[in-house]
């Protein structure tokens, strides 16, 4: 088998050393061709030639969710194609790890890759869903570049966070667990629009949805991680089935206390509810529209500001092994 392993050296969670070491166990059971990212893009650029390649079966990606994303994006730049286009493999190599983590794998990049030579030895695979988001045809946003991605995405109040976590990155901060609860609290303070939500929800068939504050859309379950301790904002996502929104109309301070006290202490079987909480379950499509330009966030990277987003739900997107 010839494969390609694609490395982010700024990965949080694994040395050089490290890296080393499971290059070394990868190219022991297969053809292996190893680059090294050099810019932000590049992962993506790499799955596009792995697509493009007539030999190339197996995409391996070495980083965190922001490295899946890229190589995910490369690999279906002409659409999705699971039975043409190479598979996708995950070494979790980033602060969390939620694709990875959602798929089943261990959050260690050492038993990753374990887990992964097992799985290639067995032929254990699977072909998930994915999402996809667009500029609404008609608006100001129409022109903006469409992109897939794997776990969640979000207008508002959480994309805001991601961008104020980027930036700390950006002046030499640590990606932590502790970070971000700083920055949601800052991002809380600072929002404009806690008590009067801009976005508008519609979808075909439905009377529209008005005044969210806040809009999370997943593709899997869990939203994301606490350390070890999973985040549920919408229990019954899954890579089977279309997308989940989970939407909020209020933000006081009442009630982010409320909402997050049952994000923390959310389960499998029940995720943050109330009277202010929009849920909807297995979307095929629906369009996010705001009255002033949100951030807009995919699998934890910050794309700026939107005013209108199409989001589709792709059943059996991308074959992935597990």
């Amino acid at each position: 088998m010839r494969a390609l392993l694609v490395v982010n050296p700024a990965a949080t969670t694994t040395s050089a050393r490290t890296r080393d070491v499971l290059i070394h166990a990868l190219a022991s059971e297969m053809k292996l061709e190893v680059v090294t990212t050099e810019y932000r893009g590049h992962a993506r650029d790499l799955g596009w030639q792995a697509a493009e390649s007539d030999d190339v079966e197996l995409v391996v990606a070495l980083g965190g969710d922001g490295t899946v994303n890229e190589v995910v994006n490369g690999l279906l730049h002409q659409g999705p194609d699971p039975e043409r286009r190479p598979r996708l493999a995950v070494v979790p190599g980033g602060s969390t790890n939620v694709f990875a983590r959602a798929l089943g794998l261990p959050n260690d990049a050492v038993e990753a890759t374990g887990a992964l030579l097992d799985a290639l030895r067995e032929g254990r695979e699977r072909t998930v869903g994915l999402g996809f988001a667009a500029g609404t045809p008609g608006t100001d946003d129409e022109s903006v570049p469409s992109r897939w991605f794997t776990f969640c995405a979000g207008l508002g109040f959480d994309a805001g966070v991601v961008g104020r976590v980027e930036q700390q990155r950006e002046r030499g901060k640590r990606s932590t667990h502790a970070l971000y609860v700083r920055q949601v609290m800052r991002q809380f303070l600072d929002e404009p629009n806690r008590r009067h939500g801009t976005i508008t929800l519609e979808r075909t068939g439905e009377d529209p949805v008005e005044d969210l504050v806040l809009s999370i859309i997943c593709n899997t379950s869990p939203w994301s991680f606490l350390g070890n301790r999973p985040l549920y904002a919408s229990p019954r996502a899954s890579f089977d089935t279309g997308l989940d929104v989970l939407g909020l109309k209020k933000l006081s301070t009442p009630a982010v206390a409320r909402y997050a006290t049952q994000l923390l202490t959310s389960s499998p079987e029940r995720g943050p509810q109330g009277k202010h909480a929009l849920s909807l379950h297995d979307l095929s499509e629906f369009t996010l529209h705001s009255k002033v330009p949100l951030p807009l966030q995919m699998d934890g990277d910050h794309l700026g500001l939107r005013k209108s987003v199409t989001f589709t739900g792709v059943r059996r997107a991308l074959r992935v092994i597990v």
